[in-house]
This record gives structure tokens, sequence and C-alpha cells, in this order.
């Protein structure tokens, strides 16, 4: 049995205690006691002025209804009547009864949100029914529509209306009856509810009022953080808080961190424990804590774990202390004043975050060459598997290279140490910007093994849509999620962020959570202009191949629509895209006088597989420094088994000579597992020392329920050791889901496999500049101690045509492609055996260095249009493989001119016989008659060809068009690109290829 109480908020003290109603039915001689003791008060306790109760004070099934209702964006659309809602279960039969929408603006564009309990589960809605009181100067109210959220089924609901309710318009009425628009019906994540006791202990200045968060964590992940006093409530000493929450399916739950962030004198707060209660099934957690949250109290920290307990807990979690030691480099420059955080990862959850400010051993904190001492005491982690660590970039030079960090249990040697090395800047300014470094142990490769997620953030085209907020963001997948990261560093260094109608990039580097779901963005409405309006993200993971859309166009602004400054977005189009993998590449400058270079440094990948795309060198940092060694992180297209690379320089800069020492290549294949017997005992030992500890938190469980079971009546007895039994039977199925989570990570990638790092060594010890050497500003390099092509070079003979102003003074390149090792790349054609190079009739010699290509199979040749006479008419071109001492010819005979022929700058030639080139004496004297062997070669080679039309079209917006010269590349997945070169002016533009 349950009532339904309210009262209508009017008068001067409207807010109200209710202690408790009795009802007494005459007719029967009975009395039904209503106990509640809450308010019914706008300002009190949770705000709600309306309450279900249930007879006998029984702890009220509240099923959460989050409405939100949307006002039209007219004229005279709001209303200051009092708006309700009639909600109606799946039959009709089952109805909400008339909700008062108390503490709603409905002016005019804005949103409403409400939330609303009952003890009644009526979703899906069949309808609703939304009207006024039609009181007030401004009564009358357009309603654009009604869109209602319940956590517990997941159902999204929207229910249009776009009319009035007003008795002077439309047809009158101020009560409509509105029904779902079903195609608008979307799935939401589930969440489930439950009530929070806590207790804060009877201490003086026990109490605070500081912000107090927590977070829980189940055998299937965690919540978010949990604000539980949004408006700085006090919790006052000795008094008992209630809250009711909505949680996620996380399984049995097994720990809860809480914390406040102040550290200031009297903001401490002495807890003494926590209580969780599912109020559906009543499944209840205990979690003891009885100590201090006070940065001047106990052991001065602010965060405690707690380990659950109770009937429910079949294994309880024991407690650890890690120590942890955070070690900065020696560079000039390598401390920082910013505030330091850090996360400890392991097989059993994480530490949360932990600011790292109470060292053990010193008291200026992460100094050049520092190595301080930190302990952090949690819930067991088991294993330590991952350290997340970050800065929050505040304070002059707050640049900070991190070398490395040691984590080991307290009580354990310092042989103990797990080392997680880092060797990278965490400084917006250097290296690739990021503020934040996910580490793994020593012998992994966290760069490699890390997650890339390329973020686009679109601000709306709208008046006002910019902000100077800081904007955060946070990613769900589906097997973990992100921290709530901060968009500090734009990959596209613009200056301002998040301006009108532009598209921000970033990106986060994290461990793998899976197919994302769902993300949450938001900003701190700090700076002159908090005010956003988000148009859309966009998340590319090329390790997926995957690229997620989230469309948003709305306000995050205090003061429009909502009022929300944060928003949790869904995905309304995944794409499949270009899958790629990570390539370590680290590059040794030689240590030699003048080695370093200022040139633009790129690289190119030749596997078995195929290549790469053209891969830029490039960093925040200074690098190519004389004697150092930079480390480059590549996203690119798996070629499988690397046969060689190329590795060159613009040659522009102040000092672009370069001396180049070797270069390493690192990247993760997956193979089968090779074990030696003392990896495989080692793994053994572990597995036992875990199995070990899992009996210990079963052991420590079944002695607390027995000593529970004890202080029970006799009458009990029975009902104890069926609860134990049950227990048992539970701890026995834990044990085989422990033992399959042990499984997973070998499994990932297939029994008996296993994901390692392939590496590479490329000698090379030799210069890149023009004036030393060879004057090649290119090399290409095959893997030392591999298997592979040998180094070749190639003489190239090119003939310029016959014809009136056939030469050219545009910049030549060319590109030989063979049969067995891909191509040469673009090479430019500078140093010919004459001076004035591709004049009329003319042939010019060039040599080129690289690796053997097998056969000949195709050149590109362009040009790049520049100079006073860039048309040229080219003949053939002769190419002699030095080592084989094979000469390929390829013949021409067509204009490179936009002027000329079909205007392309670029062709594709094909090589032919040498009697095409070199007729017989009997055809030179005429044998074939009028037949020209090249005509018919002609024919033949343009059949081979494939003719591609490509129209581009210029945006019609001012100032949309461009006086440059416009390049295109078409990628196909049979050969290499085809590069499609200058297009001035010209709608559609054609250009050949081979297939």
């Amino acid at each position: 049995i349950k009532i339904n109480v309210g009262h209508n908020n009017k008068g001067g003290s409207a807010g109200w205690f209710l202690s408790k109603i009795v009802i007494e039915d005459i007719g029967n001689k009975r009395k039904y006691d209503f106990p509640l003791n809450r308010w019914l008060a706008l300002d009190e306790d949770d705000g709600k002025i309306q309450r279900d109760i249930l007879v006998g004070g029984a702890e009220t099934t509240a099923i959460t209804y989050i409405v939100t209702v949307f006002t039209g964006d007219m004229r005279g659309a709001g209303t200051k009547s009092k708006i309700y809602l009639v909600m109606y279960g799946a039959r009709g039969k089952k109805n909400s009864g008339k909700i008062f929408l108390e503490g709603g603006v409905f002016d005019r564009g804005r949103t409403d949100i409400f939330h609303i309990e009952l003890a009644v589960l009526l979703s899906p809605l069949s309808r609703v029914s939304i009207g006024h009181g039609n009181v007030g100067v401004n009564r009358g109210w357009y309603c654009e529509k009604v869109v209602i959220l319940c956590p517990f089924t997941g159902i999204q609901q929207t229910f249009p209306c776009s009319n009035w309710l007003d008795e002077k318009k439309a047809d009158g009425l101020i009560e409509r009856q509105l029904y779902e628009m079903v195609s608008l019906r979307k799935k939401r994540l589930k969440k489930f509810p439950w009530s929070l006791w806590v207790w804060t202990t009877d201490l003086k200045k026990a109490g605070t009022n500081s912000p107090i968060f927590i977070q829980i964590y189940g055998q299937k992940g965690r919540t978010d953080e949990i604000l539980l006093n949004p408006n700085n409530k006090w919790f006052k000493p000795g008094v008992i808080e209630k809250f009711r929450i909505e949680l996620p399916d996380l399984g049995r739950f097994y720990k809860i961190r809480a914390w406040h962030d102040r550290r200031n004198p009297g903001s401490g707060w002495h807890l003494e424990r926590m209580t969780l209660m599912n109020t559906l099934n009543k499944d209840k957690y205990n979690f003891n804590c009885n100590r201090w949250l006070d940065a001047n109290e106990d052991d001065n920290e602010i965060v405690r774990e707690m380990t659950a307990e109770g009937p429910t807990v079949r294994r309880i979690m024991g407690m650890a202390r890690y120590r942890v030691t955070v070690c900065t480099g020696e560079f000039e420059g390598a401390g920082t004043d910013a505030n330091v955080y850090l996360c400890l990862y392991g097989d059993v959850g994480d530490t949360g975050e932990r600011l790292l400010y109470n060292c053990r051993n010193n008291t200026d904190l992460f100094e050049k060459g520092n190595a301080d001492e930190f302990t952090i005491e949690s819930v067991t982690l088991r294993k330590v598997r991952r350290v997340r660590i970050r800065h929050d970039g505040k304070g002059s030079g707050s640049g900070w290279y991190l070398d490395r960090v040691l984590v080991r249990e307290e009580g354990q040697p310092e042989s103990d140490n797990v080392e997680f090395p880092c060797l990278r800047w965490l400084d917006k300014d250097k290296d690739d910007g990021q503020l934040v470094r996910e580490l793994l142990p020593s012998d992994s490769n966290a760069t490699l093994k890390n997650f890339r997620y390329h973020i686009s953030v679109k601000t709306g085209d709208v008046p006002g849509a910019s902000t100077d907020s800081q904007v955060y963001i946070k990613l769900y997948g589906d097997k973990s999620d992100t921290i709530k990261q901060i968009l500090l560093v734009s990959d596209n260094n613009l200056k301002d962020y998040f301006e009108r109608g532009r598209v921000d990039e970033f990106t986060l580097e994290t461990l793998n959570i899976g197919t994302i779901n769902r993300l949450v963005i938001g900003h701190d409405s700090t700076g002159l202009h908090a005010s956003w309006f988000l148009g859309s993200v966009q998340i590319r993971v090329p390790r997926q191949g995957k690229q997620y859309t989230f469309p948003a166009n709305r306000w995050l602004d205090k003061n429009k629509a909502d009022g929300r400054l944060e928003v949790e977005l869904y995905p309304s189009e995944v794409v499949e895209i270009q899958k790629l993998v990570h390539y370590e590449v680290e590059i040794w400058t030689g240590d030699v006088g003048g080695a370093g270079t200022t040139a633009r440094v790129y690289m190119q990948i030749y596997g078995e597989e195929g290549k790469t795309e053209v891969l830029s060198l490039s960093s925040r940092s200074k690098v190519f420094d004389r004697g150092s060694k930079d480390v480059f992180q590549l996203e690119a297209v798996d070629v499988g088994e690397i046969y060689k690379i190329r590795l060159w320089h613009t040659g522009d800069g102040f000092g672009p000579s370069w001396f180049v020492d070797m270069v390493w290549l690192r990247h993760l294949v997956v193979q089968e597992e090779d074990l030696t017997p003392e990896e495989e005992a080692r793994r053994k030992k572990e597995k036992d020392k875990l199995r070990q500890v899992l009996k210990k938190e079963r052991l420590k469980a079944k002695l607390q329920r027995k000593k529970k079971k004890k202080k029970k009546g006799s009458d009990e007895e029975d009902e104890g050791e069926e609860e134990e039994s049950s227990s048992e039977e539970s701890s026995s199925e834990e044990e085989e889901e422990e033992e399959t989570e042990e499984e997973e990570e070998e499994e990932e990638f297939g029994p008996g496999m296993q994901e390692v790092i392939e590496q590479y060594k490329f000698e090379v010890h030799r210069w890149l500049a023009r004036g030393k050497e060879d004057n090649e500003l290119v090399v290409e390099l095959v893997p030392a101690g591999r298997p592979g092509p040998e180094p070749n070079t190639y003489e190239v003979q090119v003939i310029t045509g016959n014809v009136p102003k056939a030469g050219t003074d545009a910049n030549v390149y060319l590109t030989i492609y063979g049969e067995e090792y891909g191509d040469t790349g673009e090479r430019p054609l500078k140093k010919s055996d004459k001076s004035n190079k591709f004049e009329q009739g003319q042939t010019d010699t060039f040599t080129i260095y690289a690796i053997d290509l097998g056969a000949l199979t195709k050149i590109r040749i362009r040009h790049d249009n520049t100079g006073n006479r860039p048309g040229w008419f080219l003949d053939r071109i002769d190419i002699t493989d030095m080592n084989s001492e094979t000469t390929y010819y390829f013949p021409c005979q067509r204009w490179l001119a936009v002027e000329e022929d079909d205007g392309q700058l670029s062709r594709e030639l094909l090589p032919v016989d040498e009697s095409y080139i070199f007729p017989s004496e009997d055809e030179e004297s005429g044998g074939h008659g009028d037949n020209n062997p090249l005509d018919n070669l002609a024919l033949e080679q343009k059949d081979k060809l494939t003719t591609f039309s490509v129209t581009i079209k210029t945006g019609d917006k001012k100032n949309a068009g461009t006086d440059a010269n416009v390049f295109i590349t078409l990628f196909g997945t049979q050969d290499d690109t085809v590069i499609l070169s200058e297009c001035k002016g010209e709608s559609a533009l054609q250009v050949d290829c081979t297939n």
C-alpha cells in the first residue's frame, strides 16, 4: 500500500518537514502508518515537494524518470502558470497521477529538466498528458515536445506537441494528450535505483561542507565520479545523510572510494561508514572507514578507499599501501611546479587519480633529478599493470620531463620495484604536446600498445557560439572508459580554440577501451565568454579502423536551453575507415661537427604487404641535434614484414646538412607464443601466488560471515547455514570466473598467440647533405641482419623531344617502380651531366641510388610548372639497372604542359622492347610501310591505362576560391597512388594511370 503526498509550494514559508501520516480505516478498525521523516521543500533535502510513501515505512522502490520539457522558440511561448504532467503505462491502466513540475522556468526557447521518482514502473509509456493551471498574467504556453528517459529500462521516448496550450489560441485547450514518435525512441545505458547512507562520526569538527565525491567499483566496471553535495551541503557530526543514486549494472561491488579536493584547515571530514542498498532486491553492502579525510590529520590524505563487507559480499578484499617513486629527468628545465596526478591500474581495479602532494622525502617536488616518494593506500590491486600520470599545466615553466615511475607494495624490498619508464616530456610546447602519459612496465612498450583517439570538436556556426572555457571530454567503450580529459593542446595548432564554425583536433592516448558507445563533453564555464554552442564531435580510431560521429547541435550554457554545461552523446553513425598500426621510429643523429639539421624530415616504409604514405617526422621539441636520439610515434598501414625504408629531408632551413647514424623501427605483431621453460615456470608461479591470495580473501569473508552468524539468535541458525552454503557455491563460481579472467589476455589474439614487439635496425653512418658524400638528401636502407634486396644504382637518360619549345625550366621529378621491391619514391632530377637541363633535342643523364627494385614495371614523370617556360615535350626515358646491366626504354612523345595536349603535367610510362626504339634495317628502309611501331605502341599503352575524371566543386561562400596550385592524390587498392598536378580554374580534369 502506498500514498502520494505533496503541496503547492505557496506562501512565504512553503517548505514542510513531514514526520508521518496516519490513515484510519474506521469500518475495518485498522490504522495504517506512513512514516517519512523527510522534507518536502524546494530548498531542502533533494528539492522534491511530492513523494510516494509506503505503509509501515518500507523502503520505497523508487523508479526515476528524467522528464525534459521543451518550450517553443516563438513570441509569447513562455508561461508563468503551473505545468503538470501525467504519465501512462504501456496499456494505459497504470499512471503516475498528476505531477506538478516545480522549479521549471518554461521561458521561450528554454529546456527544463525534472527528476521524478515513482514507486511504479511505467516505462515504456503509452502516452503522456501535459497541461497547466491557467493562472497568472502570461498563462498561455507553447509546448514543443516532451522527452522522457527511464534509466531503469534505458528507454528514452519523445512525445511531440508543437502546439499552444492557451484558451485564446488554436483550439483553446490547456491540456493535451501526447503520443510517442516511435522512430525517435532511443536505448540508453540502464541504471538501477540505490539508496546510500553516509555516517559522519560524532567527533568535534568531524563535519564538512567540502564537495564530497564517491566512486563505486564492481566486478563489471566502475561508476563515474558522483558528487554527493552539489550545493556544498554540510555533512554534520553524528548525522546520517541519505541519498538516492542511479547506478549501472556493475555486478557485485568490492570497494568504494570517497574523497574531497580541499586541503585548507577546517575542510577535513571524519567518515564513519557508508551503506549501499539496492531498492529493488534489497542487496546491501557496508563500507567501514572510521578515518579522517583531512590534509592536517591522520596520514594527511583526503582520499579513502573502503572494501565492501556484508552478507552479499563473497570475498572481502584486503587493503594495500603502495610506495610510488616519481623520477624527474636530468635535462635543463626538466622540473615542474604544476600539480601532478597519478593513478595505478592493477589486476583488480585502480586507485583513482591521486594528487601527489604528501611527499615522504622532499619538500620541493618534481625538481630536476629528483626521486620523489609517495604512499598510496587503496584496496589491493594485486599486480600493478599500468600507471597514468599527468599534470595540470599550471604555473610558469610547467613543462616536465618524466624519466620513470617505480612502484612496489610497502614492506617489500626495493628490488621488488616495478619500473614504468616514460623518458618523455609532458609539455604543451615539446614532444607531442600532451600533458598525460600512460606507462607500462619496462618489458612492454606503452607508446606502441596504447590506442590513439583522434577527436574533432566542431563548434556550431551560430552567433555567440565560441567559448573561452576549458572543454573536457570522457569516452566510454565496451571494455573501459577514459579519464575526463581537458582538451588543452590542439593537433592543428590553432591559436584560439572552439571558435564559431571551426573544427579543433585533439588526440587522446590511452588503453584500448573497445567499441565506443557514448561520450560526455562539457566545459567549466570560466572565461569572459563561457557560453558554447557545440555542433558535433567526431572520433577516429585508426587502430580499430572506425570513425564515430556524435551530433550535438545544442547550447552548453547556464542561461540557455536546459542550462546544462555537460551533455552525454551517443553515436549516430559508425563507419569503417582504413585500419592503421602504430610504428615507433628512433633516429640517432651522429656525434660529428654540424651533424644536426633544421630541415623537415620524412620517411616511407616498405614491406611485403605494401608501403606506407610519406610520413612526416615532426615534433614540438627541437629534434635532430648533434648526438641526439629522437623518438617518433607514427600511424600508418600495416605493411607486413619490412624490407626497406626511405629517409630524406627537404634541404631547407638555416643548417640543413644532416649526419644520420642509425635508425630503429618498432611495431607490434601477433605471433605464436614460444615460451622458454623458465618463462613457463615463472608464469605458473605467478598464477599459483594469485590463487593463494584469492583463497585468503575468500576465507576472510567466510570467517566474517561465521562471526555474524554467532551474533544472531538460534532461530536464524538454519537460515545462516543456507546462506553459507549458497556463498560457498558462489565462491566456487567466482573462482572459475577469475581463472577465466586470467586467460582472457592470453586469448585476446587467439589460442597460443601473443602480441610482441618486432624491431628493425638500419645502419646509416652517412651524410644527407648537398656538397658532402654523394650530394644526396635521400637514402634507402635495408634492415641489418635480415635477408632482403641489395643496394643498386640506376642511370637515367631523359631525352627531350626535338620540336619547337620542347624544353622546360620547371623542376622535374621521377619515380621508378619495380616488380619485387616497390619504388624509389619521387626523386628530383637535379644533377645532370649537362649544365642546362631539359633543352630541346637534348639527352640529360642522372644517377639514382636506391635499393634494388627487381624488373622495372613503370615510371612516373612530372614537373611542377614553374619557371619562364614550364611546358615540356618528352620524347622518352632510358633507365639502366647497373647491377644487372639491363636497360629499360620508356617512350612518351607527349607534352607535359597545361596549354598543350590534354593539359597534364604528369605521365605514367610503361617499358617497351628495344625494337620499338631502335628498329631493324628492314624497318628503317620501309619494311612496314607507313606504320610506325611507336604509333601502334601508343594505342597498346593507352589500353593499359585507366582514365579517372575528377570534378572539383568550390563552395559558394565569400572568398571560397583560391589562386594557389591545387593537387590531388588518388589512393588505389592494387597499385601506387596517382598524383594529379596543378588544376587552375578547371571544373573537371582527367588523368591517366596504370591499374
